[in-house]
């Protein structure tokens, strides 16, 4: 029928899992900050402004974005 589970597996996996969410938290920043300054970039490009405004723009809106969302789901 079933095995009983060895409790040091139970550690194991709770560190995975641990590993696996604060790695999602990150990637969730650098792919957020990446399409933010991606899109800010073509706004510019498209107004043909010397001063990239809406790059710095989307940049700080992004990184607040996320900062929040780290703070909320990092608990």
């Amino acid at each position: 029928m079933s095995q009983p589970t060895d409790p040091s597996d139970r550690k194991t996996s709770k560190q995975v899992n641990t590993f696996l969410k604060y790695t999602g938290l990150g990637l969730q920043l650098v792919i957020t900050l990446a399409l933010g300054g991606g899109l800010g970039y073509y706004v510019d490009s498209l107004i043909g402004w010397k001063f990239p405004v809406f790059l710095l723009l989307f940049l700080m809106a992004a990184l607040a974005g996320s900062i929040y969302l780290l703070v909320r789901r990092g608990n």
